[in-house]
Parts: C-alpha cells; structure tokens; sequence
C-alpha cells in the first residue's frame, strides 16, 4: 500500500428487511385489512342471505387485492413471485422413470423400516412381558 492511503473494507449484508415506509403504504395496508376483515364479518352476519354474502366476501377480497396491489410492498411480492416463477423455470426436475425409481426406493425404504420396527416391537413385548414378568397372554 502507498504511504498515506488506507484500505477500508465494508461489507454490507444481502439481506434486506421489507418494512412499509410511507404512510400511504401504511394507509393501504390498513385499508385492505379492514376490507377483507368487512369481507369475512359480511359473510357471517349474512347468513340467511346465501348470494348476498357471497357477493360480500368476493368484494372484500377483491378491494383488499386492489389496495395491496397499489403499494409497494404489494408490488414488491408481485415481483418477488415473478422472480419465483423464472427460478422455478430453471430446476432440472426428473423424468418420471427417475421420479418412479425414486419413488419406488422410498416405498422400499419405509417397507423395511416398518418391518424392522415391527420386529423391535415384537422381540421388546417378548422380554418384557414373557421373560422379565412372566405374564402370559
């Protein structure tokens, strides 16, 4: 290093807190709970009414979407879902004989395990209740 320069090193986390920042967020969250809250309290104080309450439980749901969907948080799930979808794109998944082959191992797999559990059950009921105190059955 030259004389009279330092090297500052920073590192900074990859991880980010998603928190709503504005109060127009703020706004638009709570007025999507209280939409979707109306929804559902709608839905069961309409009871005796069957396409009335529905009809309510359908508009609070989809006022909630609408005022989620206008914030940014919403946005940022829209994104990240999107994001999701494009990672989920790019898995390498098995052809169905790999799927079958595997499938086929664990069902062989809890097979043997259930036998043996069996078994263990069996020897343990054996000592116990035969040799140890002699109850018969």
């Amino acid at each position: 290093m030259l004389a009279g320069h330092r090297k500052i090193n920073i590192s900074m986390s990859n991880q980010s807190v998603q928190t709503v920042s504005t109060t127009n967020d703020k706004l638009k969250i709570t007025l999507a709970v209280v939409a979707l809250v109306a929804g559902v309290v709608g839905f069961f104080v309409l009871s005796d009414q069957s396409v009335l309450r529905v009809v309510a439980l359908v508009v609070g749901l989809l006022l909630a979407i609408a005022f989620v969907w206008t914030s940014e948080p919403g946005q940022a799930f829209l994104t990240f879902g999107k994001e999701a979808v494009r990672e989920t794109k790019k898995v390498v998944w098995p052809t169905r004989k790999e799927a079958g082959q595997i499938t086929a191992v664990v069902f062989g797999f809890v097979v043997i395990m259930a036998l043996f559990l069996w078994g263990t059950d069996k020897i343990l009921e054996f000592v116990l209740y035969d040799l140890i105190l002699s109850w018969k059955k």
